[in-house]
């Protein structure tokens, strides 16, 4: 019997090959007894673009719009077309008896495979490889447990329908948009839900007013010493106090009075434990202790997974194990390296009732369980730092989640001065517990403002008395809402929706948000990529543009809850109890109602440098600008840079005003001005058609028509500002 197991990447086909005692390399292969793997490069197919469907679609038309295939057919990508002819070779080969899908364990690696497969012309029986971790026992263990391919039918017809959605919605409303405003606008079903997140806060900083106050603060204690502090609290409980003269003069009434413990609260309290890690937490995390990005975490993340086999699955949506790993738990632990051993005490006090239910929940994983190590040791001295910094905050959070919880003792001290209440807030830490073990990894910082402070409090009772031996005024201002970072808006989009009115959809967003944690910071990435979005050190900042985006869409496409319900419709798609047709009739009207919108869209203020004229069939840079290969400026000798209305020379911003309108002759009968045409005008003065002479003389341009002897349309070339 012979068996070709597809993979999704090379590193994990030789992963899989090396399990499975396959030595003979090829080309693209490598090769054993019984089984044969090879793999992909990522996507070797994708859909069409639309002027593959129609060449009428280069140009772009708001007449043509929407475009609404039945079908959007899909091709083999160029640039790896030798990995899949590759791969339809060995897999339609008459000696091929079964098909393994082996490619990632999730929607996207489920796509990439059926897409690969149908396009190949397979007909052979498939199984599906489902792992997640990629040590050698997990894959063998996969291939015992290896399950029919049509168990996973609805995961396929859930990427059908996103991939498909995608299409539909972005190159329509993306080419609506750009058409109706001038400017190159890309729209995304999450994308433009996320760039709104941006832009509210962009405007929330923009419009907010500061407001001065003043808190006052106590020392109490005896004339040499200090026992504890407390801050002043008005009569109906605020701490800050606006008129800064009130202020001043409390602080001086109180200073050197003698204060009474007027009451003295204590209450034993616990924290248990933060939940394992999905990819958005871990994301997230990582964002706070080590200032990595989405993107960067992911990276690493899959370093750890693929690489070094560190990691079990991180593209992991639940932050619950099931019951069936149970079993692991403790010897994953003792596997850890020495210096984790010390906290293996902290950790296994508990045990692992299977009725923590904050950790084991069946129900509660779908695709993969909770992001954890695996079972291999791992050579901390051979990590690169950012693995290694990674690996440790998920172990530390895997210990820390069986250890008992933070107790604590919460008090509150009230003490009057003569009338004046000061507050006095804080905690006496009794069993670190968790914290033991998640502290040691770096400095904790304060999670809030409000947060209690831990506290070394004298013996105190109540009628005690002490000395105000000082008091002080901190002067402050109410502060704007911090600008998000990776940590933060990642936050937003896993809880989008989560403040609707709608209390039924609320309920149903708690299991969605923005993308997917597999897609959040592509997502993110892209928004910067187009321009939309920008980073500022640590922080990510709306543009001018990304705000005029969100400025001309519906609510349809900015609102969170749209996205929110697709992810929902998917999911129930996936798991069999959602409809296809049901989900892509909503799609095509939600296309064609936002094609209609931007077509009678009121006109707005769009900055002009934000302007890059209709989008022509062809992708350009960022800028919407593209240097025309080998031609120099005749005046400065400079590039000639080519945008989507005229030809120039690239220091135009150091006063070099070349330039050739691409209309420049058409209102005299001439014809368009295209970069062939430039390159010899620019090479030869002139360009002789079948319609006649186009000639550049000194700074005029000229046209003139065949059989003519005097010109019929001239224009003028723009002089320069630089010395020869």
């Amino acid at each position: 019997m012979s068996i070709v197991v597809v993979a999704e990447k090379p590193s994990v086909g030789r992963d899989i090959a090396r399990v499975l005692k396959c030595r003979e390399r090829g080309e693209g292969f490598i090769k054993g007894e019984e089984y044969t793997v090879t793999w992909a490069v990522g996507h070797l197919v994708q859909q069409v673009e639309p002027d593959e469907l129609d060449e009428k679609y280069k140009k772009w038309r708001m007449d043509d719009l929407p475009i609404l295939p039945d079908v959007i057919p899909v091709k083999v990508i160029p640039k790896t077309r030798s990995q899949f002819t590759v791969i339809k070779k060995l897999i339609t080969a008459p000696d091929c008896d079964e098909v393994v899908c082996a490619t990632d364990a999730g929607r996207e690696g489920e796509y990439i495979f059926r897409l690969i497969y149908d396009k190949a012309g397979c007909k052979r029986p498939v199984k599906r490889l489902w792992i997640s971790s990629m040590t050698d026992e997990a894959i063998k263990e996969g291939f015992d447990k290896i399950k029919p391919q049509k168990e996973y039918d609805g995961l396929y017809r859930s990427a059908v329908c996103r991939s498909r959605a995608d299409w539909l919605v972005g190159m329509n409303a993306s080419r609506a948009f750009t058409l109706r405003f001038d400017a190159l606008l890309s729209v995304g079903r999450v994308q433009t839900p996320t760039l709104a997140i941006l832009v509210k806060r962009l405007i929330e900083r923009r419009d907010f007013v500061p407001k001065q106050y003043a808190i006052v603060n106590a020392e109490f204690g005896d004339e040499k010493k200090t026992a504890y502090s407390g801050q002043y609290v008005g009569e109906k409980g605020e701490t800050q106090i606006e008129d800064i003269k009130k202020a001043e003069g409390i602080a001086a009434r109180v200073k050197g009075k003698t204060g009474v413990v007027r009451s003295l609260e204590s209450k034993e309290k616990s924290e248990i434990a933060p939940q394992l890690f999905d990819l958005t937490a871990l994301q997230r995390e990582a964002n706070k202790r080590l200032g990595f990005t989405a993107q960067k975490t992911l990276k690493v993340a899959q370093s750890l997974y693929e690489q070094y086999k560190l990691l079990t699955y991180p593209r992991t949506d639940s932050r619950y194990l099931s019951h069936d790993i149970q079993p692991r738990i403790r010897k994953t632990m003792e596997l850890l390296p020495e210096e984790y051993r010390q906290y293996l005490p902290i950790a296994q006090k508990m045990g692992m009732p299977v009725s923590y239910k904050r950790i084991f929940d069946d129900a509660k994983v779908s695709d993969h369980h909770a992001l954890i190590p695996t079972l291999k040791r791992a050579e901390l001295s051979t990590l690169p730092n950012d693995e290694r910094a990674l690996y440790d905050i998920v172990v530390r959070r895997f210990l820390a989640a069986f250890a008992p919880p933070l107790v604590y003792e919460s008090w509150r001290i009230d003490t009057d001065v003569d009338g004046d209440l000061f507050k006095t807030t804080g905690r006496i830490v009794k069993d670190e517990g968790w914290r033991a073990i998640e502290n040691s990894a770096a400095a904790r910082k304060k999670k809030d403002a409000d947060e209690e402070q831990e506290l070394a409090l004298p013996k105190i009772g109540e009628g005690d008395r002490f000395l105000a031996r000082a008091a002080s005024v901190k002067k402050d201002a109410t502060k704007p809402p911090a600008p998000h970072t990776d940590a933060s808006l990642l936050l937003f989009m896993e809880q989008a929706g989560r403040d609707c009115e709608d209390d039924v959809l609320r309920e149903s967003m708690r299991q969605s948000g923005l993308g997917t944690p597999a897609t959040r910071a592509a997502v993110i990435e892209r928004l910067i990529d187009v321009g939309y979005a920008v980073r500022k050190g640590k922080t990510i900042e709306a543009t001018e543009k990304g705000e005029a985006l969100i400025n001309v869409a519906p609510q349809d496409i900015t609102s969170p809850e749209t996205t929110g319900k697709w992810e929902l419709a998917l999911n129930k798609i996936a798991n069999g109890s959602g409809s296809e047709d049901r989900f892509m009739e909503g799609i095509r009207r939600l296309t064609s109602y936002l094609v209609d919108y931007a077509k009678s869209a009121k006109d707005i203020a769009i900055p002009e440098e934000l302007r890059r004229g209709k989008a022509k069939g062809k992708r350009r840079t960022a800028s919407g600008v593209k240097m025309l290969e080998g031609a120099l400026c005749p005046i400065c000798g400079a590039p000639v840079q080519e945008n989507d209305k005229a030809f120039g020379c690239s220091k135009w911003r150091e006063g070099c005003g070349f330039t050739i309108w691409k209309n420049a002759l058409e209102r005299g009968g001439g014809p368009a001005i295209t970069a062939p045409i430039v390159k010899l005008l620019l090479d030869k003065k002139e360009v002789r058609g079948s319609t006649g002479l186009i000639a550049l003389s000194g700074e005029r341009l000229s046209f003139t028509k065949a059989g003519e002897q005097a010109p019929s349309a001239f224009s003028a070339i723009r002089k320069t500002n630089i010395q020869k």
